[in-house]
């Protein structure tokens, strides 16, 4: 059989975009073309209105065991830079984003994770930040995005050491939201988008901002949610004991 070209692919259905990391040769590493496709991937994805959330996930039993070693060796900075833009482009996606994670998510993995809304895990996963193994220096603006999320002495221990740590303690840090069993994650995973699918893209879109730390915008939520009807329909629906149809971005 031939091997697998390492690549993203991606396909929609019911309203969720999936992004899928295939590279299983390398336990679905990131390659410099991989990073370098990611923006792009997203954007069409992010403008797309049948498009209400985003779920990244890796191939099999893995997540990503981070960027691909050989790739390293190349002189420069590009493959961070690459890892950079990718990281960004998924952090700015506009609609709800949630990693679904198996199996090892380390290096660059653990970069995309952090850079997705919610990370749901299967246990026996691992995590790593492994930047110490290697000489590297960890982009600054991840480096404040794991401290946002786990705080600063559990970014310290996991960027100063590079050691792995399993589902119990990410789930303690709060670099993951949810723990399941084994053979139940696709399952969650498929019933909690279906639960951000029914909800009110206007409150999601404004949260999302507010919550990344977005101060300048309240006045321009307020006007959108006036005009949106999301938020009568809301109401409506909660006093006739309905779900609510919600039009906002549809």
């Amino acid at each position: 059989m031939e091997p697998t070209e390492p690549q993203l692919k991606t396909s929609v259905a019911d309203g969720i975009a999936t992004v899928l990391i295939a590279n299983p040769a390398k336990r679905n590493a990131m390659t410099a073309g991989m990073w370098r496709s990611l923006p792009a991937l997203l954007a069409p994805l992010a403008a797309d209105r049948a498009v209400r959330a985003l779920v990244l996930t890796g191939e099999g039993g893995t997540f990503c065991a981070g960027a691909d070693i050989s790739t390293l060796r190349e002189p420069g900075d590009e493959q961070q830079s690459l890892a950079v833009r990718a990281e960004e482009a998924l952090a700015a996606f506009p609609k709800p984003t949630l990693a679904a994670v198996r199996g090892y998510c380390v290096g660059g993995g653990s970069q995309l994770a952090a850079a997705c809304d919610l990370r749901f895990a299967e246990e026996g996963a691992l995590f790593g930040i492994t930047p110490s193994k290697l000489g590297i220096v960890y982009p600054s603006s991840s480096t404040r995005r794991l401290a946002a999320l786990v705080g600063p002495s559990a970014a310290k221990y996991l960027l100063f050491s590079g050691e792995l740590i399993d589902t119990a303690r990410a789930l303690r840090t709060g670099l993951v939201d949810e723990v399941l069993p084994a053979g139940e994650l696709d399952k969650r995973v498929a019933e909690f988008t279906r639960v951000l699918v029914s909800r009110s893209q206007l409150t999601q879109a404004a949260a999302k901002e507010f919550a990344d730390g977005r101060t300048d915008r309240d006045a321009y939520w307020a006007e959108q949610a006036r005009g949106s009807g999301d938020t009568a329909e809301g109401v409506a629906a909660f006093l006739e004991r309905r779900a609510p149809r919600f039009t906002y971005g549809v």
